[in-house]
């Protein structure tokens, strides 16, 4: 091995090693994903409005009201509200048999249009309800989903975030796949290693708009539904840096999502995520940066918006330039029958890989364990598939964030495609759907 290789070497490992350093206090933090949030029992039962935006789902809404026919919520105390688009949806006369209030949003371009067009028609008669939740279409609700969101409300936030299990493991094995289940542990990813050390730092969720519920106040601060972008929920964690918004994740209350099988399906959902993502950076970042100037010093949510994905960054860049240093030396050196190739091809190429690859799994295992009933339809071989594939379903995070960058830059925004449903043929989805085990709840 050569100076050159061995002084690249020094760098890439000094580099890394300050990286892992600047994001020690994030590794720390996973411990809050194995301490749930202490469980508390509701003294009072509060009304709730369950919002159900419905823009042509009739093919598979029947699941969600056959979930919500099952509550065991008391249902003096929950509405459901549908909201569709056209007078002649067939939703409506589903709805209607469900004794769903149905909306009509003609105006609806988005989901925040369909949500902004609900609010604005409830009018003062939002004034009826406690709180908030919006669920989507193809979802599916635990039977104790509506009464444990009467439970977090005894927790005095703004936003609640539920648990999301797999509507997919609902079915049989043909309806999931190495990419569905990749998607699916994405969940405690966010919410278990990520969203519960922000609620413990007073620090704005990542929030989801499938499954979270809003009090009544923060619907009345904002006149409506204001959020436009490609993913209004990252919208609302941005503003919530701006107007105080408090966050929860409450895992004690489970909704059933539903996971793109395909591959190109699952990258087109990704590449949108994203780039609202950078949508919403490009319209707050600057109000953010003069609030926290004005303040005359940033507070913890601040820090994590601005800095937080630095170190990542920092050791994913260090990665990538070291491995294609290592590609050009190799060439360079097999060209001039050097044997050195040899070392710049495996201290410079594969080894930051695996360093990368080795990392990406254990934080994978963590997040499985952080909630293993997330993933208890799964055979031990597919858990494992989904460790051994899931760091390259996170390393293609890197492509779509570039792609989303040049969207925006572009002004130019990916196509809305009708997601591809799953059909469950014949079986009672809505009959298998449970909630969280009683002993991960810590008693307050």
């Amino acid at each position: 091995m050569n100076l050159l290789i061995r002084n690249i070497l020094i760098v890439y490992g000094a580099i890394c090693t300050l990286a892992v350093i600047l994001y020690l206090p994030k590794i720390f933090g996973f411990r809050y994903g194995f301490k749930k949030p202490p469980y508390k029992k509701a003294a009072e039962k509060r009304r709730i409005s369950v919002i159900v935006p419905a823009r042509g789902e009739s093919a598979i809404i029947s699941d969600l009201f056959a979930s919500l026919e099952n509550q065991t919520y008391d249902k003096a105390f929950f509405d459901v509200s549908v909201i569709v688009k056209d007078a002649d949806d067939p939703t409506i006369a589903l709805a209607e048999a469900l004794g769903a209030k149905v909306f009509v949003v003609p105006e609806q371009s988005c989901k925040g249009d369909a949500l902004d067009g609900y609010f604005k028609a409830l009018g003062e008669e939002r004034k009826n309800y406690e709180a908030f939740v919006i669920v989507d279409a193809d979802a599916v609700l635990a039977p104790e989903y509506v009464a444990e969101l009467n439970n977090a409300l005894e927790h005095d936030y703004d936003i609640y975030l539920t648990r999301k299990f797999a509507k997919n493991y609902l079915g049989g094995r043909k309806d999931r796949s190495l990419f569905s289940n990749c998607s699916t542990l994405t969940w405690p990813m966010l919410d278990d290693l990520g969203n519960l050390y922000r609620m413990r730092k007073n620090i704005p969720l990542n929030l989801c708009g499938q499954g979270m519920m809003l009090r009544r106040r923060v619907i009345e601060e904002l006149g409506g539904w204001p959020y436009r972008t490609l993913t209004e929920d990252y919208e609302l964690k941005l503003d919530s840096l701006l107007r105080g918004f408090t966050s929860m994740f409450y895992p004690y209350a489970v909704i059933y999502t539903e996971e793109a099988l395909g591959h190109k399906e699952n990258y087109d959902r990704r590449v949108r995520w994203l780039t609202g993502y950078s949508q919403c950076d490009k319209k707050y970042k600057s109000e953010i940066k003069k609030q926290a100037k004005e303040r005359g010093k940033m507070t913890s949510g601040e820090k994590e918006y601005f800095f937080g994905i630095v170190p990542l960054l920092i050791f994913a860049v260090t990665t990538i330039v070291t491995m294609f240093t290592g590609v050009g030396l190799a060439i360079f050196y097999v060209l001039h029958q050097d044997f050195n190739w040899f070392w710049a091809s495996w201290l410079l190429l594969f080894m930051p890989f695996w360093i990368m690859y080795t990392m990406l799994f254990i934080f994978s295992l963590l997040a499985m364990c952080s909630d293993p009933d997330t993933f208890r339809a799964l055979s031990r071989g597919e858990k494992f598939g989904m460790l051994l594939f899931n760091p390259f379903y996170l390393l293609e995070y890197i492509p779509l964030y570039l792609t989303s960058r040049i969207l925006v830059r572009k002004n130019k925004t990916p196509a809305w495609k009708q997601t591809e449903r799953i059909v469950y043929d014949g079986e009672d989805i809505a009959g298998r759907a449970e909630g969280g085990k009683r002993e991960n709840r810590d008693p307050d």
